[in-house]
């Protein structure tokens, strides 16, 4: 395993009410819980497969929800509670930390399931060439973010959870300068609509 790299995965707790509420509408909420159980194991192993480096998983609202003490057992990695804030806040806060101790970091969520280990591999790569490198989301936001160095910048004044997030980043790295690295837009499962892009083994 190359040490130089650390995979971040947020992940909010699988609880009825709590996970997936707008998927919830159109399968309830027990189900809706079920699924984001599924979807932070199969991040993960993911994650953990990658071989790229420390995993590390952020939780909220705290690390003692039963599906993240297994998860720090199955897959022997730490876990961390996520601060409060909004989402850029908590992410400034996560890669902050990381970025003290290894010169690549890479955070994503748990909901993306083509986000997949040679995803996470080439990201790691191309950190060594560039500052950032980002997966977008279908929706306008991002699945992926990588970073070598820390930019402040991108995690302040952005309009979170709406469709300019992705366009906003990339404003702001032009205004400094700042290169980076952009694939393809995977879709994150966020709505009902995007539950035929879920595998229905996930959904049995």
């Amino acid at each position: 395993m190359n040490m130089d790299c650390i995979v971040i995965v947020f992940a909010k707790a699988p609880i009825a009410g709590f996970a997936k509420t707008r998927l919830a509408a159109a399968i309830g909420e027990d189900a809706a819980a079920t699924l984001a159980a599924r979807m932070i194991d199969e991040t993960l192993r993911h994650a953990v497969a990658a071989d790229v480096g420390s995993v590390i998983l952020y939780c909220t609202p705290d690390v003692t929800h039963p599906v993240f003490v297994q998860a720090q057992a199955t897959y022997s990695i730490p876990l961390a509670q996520q601060d409060e804030g909004d989402i850029g806040q908590r992410m400034y806060s996560a890669m902050t930390i990381a970025l003290r101790d290894y010169p690549r970091a890479i955070l994503i969520g748990t909901d993306i399931p083509a986000l997949d280990a040679q995803a996470i591999r080439q990201a790691a790569q191309d950190l060594r060439q560039h500052p950032v490198v980002f997966i977008p989301a279908q929706d306008g936001g991002y699945v992926l973010t990588g970073l070598s160095r820390m930019i402040p910048e991108i995690f302040e004044g952005i309009d979170w959870s709406t469709s300019r997030v992705m366009e906003q980043t990339r404003n702001k790295l032009s205004q400094r300068g700042i290169r980076w690295i952009e694939y393809p837009p995977l879709r994150d499962i966020d709505a009902p609509e995007d539950l035929p892009f879920v595998p229905a083994e996930w959904l049995a």
